[in-house]
């Protein structure tokens, strides 16, 4: 009797029979000490896994389109020229070439025989284009308040294929005032076009220090409001916040105790980030950060729709490009210090974007600058407009100002000033209005304290 097989609905096993004391015939039971061997299941030729389609494959944000590993495998296998595994291929000659030609390396001009040819670098018009393109990509999906955020988007963008060669990396504050104004749809377009992009929608220090390397990922945060929208949200993600603002610059790497010896490890914190979200991030983030304050489109603006399995492709030839005229390009970007419209802070954070201008050459150096100035500017106005305690300081001035500018004033008479500002906040200031209590916490800050005084008509 030969060899039998269980077809129990399923994949199919050879079975060896033996004979026991009695002459009937029974399956080997396998024991512990039976050596055992990788079996490969054989299926039937209706098996529904024979058939499923290798096509469409599925597209993964960050990644592009992706074939399963198993259809891949089994491709191969089917293929009649399939080369064994552990086997040199044969070069393949040509259809309609002779036989007896030759398979040695051409030599091109200026190049001997054997040596690598140097690929062809992108002119500084070719830079130019590309930046213009990708420019066309980002709009085409999503309308920035102004087309100097646009270029400021596509010049960040660009910027995070640079990263080893800079010496800060910016933020990029991606805020709105309310849902559906487009911030996580231009999340989703800068995915698919910077440098190594990790995205999430909520992290932890941990996860971030580690996947940092020397060439870091390009960090993508969305709904960054549930990590700092409120008071409590932003206290439990103290660390985030100051692993967020050490990776500005470089050299400010986070220190852990870690492996079998507890042993000090010093983690890289530089990588520039994207956070997208409702509301302004903490200050000392935006302080960091391109800003970009998204509104809801109005009525009569238009955008194609984003379609992963669709515009993935497309966005990703064009990262590929990107990334093709500029790391050739590292060490030429590191040596640049460009002038800047800007100091301090704003400097180090918008250097990057104006680099990425110089290496594109044409107009571009002169349009990175302007819409840095103009950026900023804006920025520092929203600032002062956006800052309670700066408000506060505003409106106290004005206050004294208006009563002729006295050495002192009473507190009720300063509370009562401020309040019946009806365009200030401070009316609708806590549960009842500001309070010598709030007041004091605000002025805190600048070392402005209450004191007691003596006035003419009385205490």
């Amino acid at each position: 009797m030969g060899p039998r097989r269980c077809n129990a609905g399923g994949p199919s096993f050879p079975i060896r029979p033996v004979t026991n004391q009695h002459g009937d015939q029974g399956v080997q039971a396998r024991s512990r000490r039976t050596r055992s061997y990788r079996v490969k299941p054989t299926t039937s030729a209706c098996d529904p896994a024979r058939t499923k389609p290798a096509w469409p494959p599925v597209a993964v944000p960050g990644g592009g389109l992706v074939q399963r590993q198993d259809d891949v495998q089994e491709d191969l296998a089917d293929a009649p020229d399939a080369v064994p595994s552990g086997a040199a291929a044969e070069p393949s000659v040509p259809s309609g070439t002779p036989a007896d030609v030759s398979a040695e390396p051409v030599a091109q001009a200026g190049v001997p025989v054997g040596q690598p040819v140097a690929e062809s670098v992108p002119t500084e018009v070719e830079g130019s284009r590309l930046l213009d393109e990708l420019r066309e990509a980002i709009a085409r999906y999503v309308i920035l308040p102004s087309d100097e955020a646009l270029t400021a988007v596509a010049l960040w963008v660009a910027a995070t294929h640079v990263q080893p060669a800079l010496q800060h990396a910016p933020r990029l504050a991606v805020v709105g005032p309310a849902k559906r104004c487009g911030k996580s749809r231009l999340l989703d377009v800068v995915t698919e076009t910077v440098h190594r992009p990790l995205i999430t929608v909520n992290t932890s220090p941990a996860v971030v220090f580690r996947a940092i390397g020397e060439d870091p990922p390009t960090l993508l945060v969305d709904e960054a409001d549930t990590i700092f929208g409120s008071i409590k949200a932003a206290e439990r993600n103290e660390e985030l916040r100051g692993l967020l603002n050490a990776g500005h610059q470089r050299n400010r790497p986070a220190l852990r105790i870690a492996g079998p010896e507890h042993k000090p490890v010093a983690f890289p914190t530089f990588a520039m980030a994207a956070l997208a979200g409702i509301g302004d991030l903490p200050d000392t983030v935006m302080d960091r950060a391109v800003v970009i304050r998204m509104q809801r489109r109005k009525d009569g603006e238009r955008v194609e729709q984003f379609r992963s399995r669709r515009d993935i492709p497309a966005l990703h030839a064009l990262r590929d490009r990107l990334a093709a005229w500029l790391r050739p390009l590292l060490d030429h970007a590191a040596e640049l210090v460009p002038a800047m419209p800007v100091k301090d802070r704003a400097a180090d954070t918008w250097e990057p974007l104006v680099i990425v201008a110089e290496l594109a050459g044409g107009d571009w150096p002169e349009r990175a600058r302007s819409v840095c100035a103009s950026m900023c500017a804006a920025e520092a106005g929203q600032e002062d407009e956006s800052s309670l305690k700066t408000r506060l300081l505003r409106d106290i001035r004005t206050a004294f100002a208006d009563r002729g500018d006295p050495e002192v004033l009473r507190t009720n008479d300063l509370l009562t000033a401020l309040c019946q500002d009806s365009e200030a906040p401070w009316a609708d200031y806590g549960t009842a209005g500001l309070n010598p209590r709030h007041l004091g916490l605000l002025l805190k800050d600048f070392g402005i304290k209450s004191a007691n005084c003596r006035f003419d008509a009385g205490r």
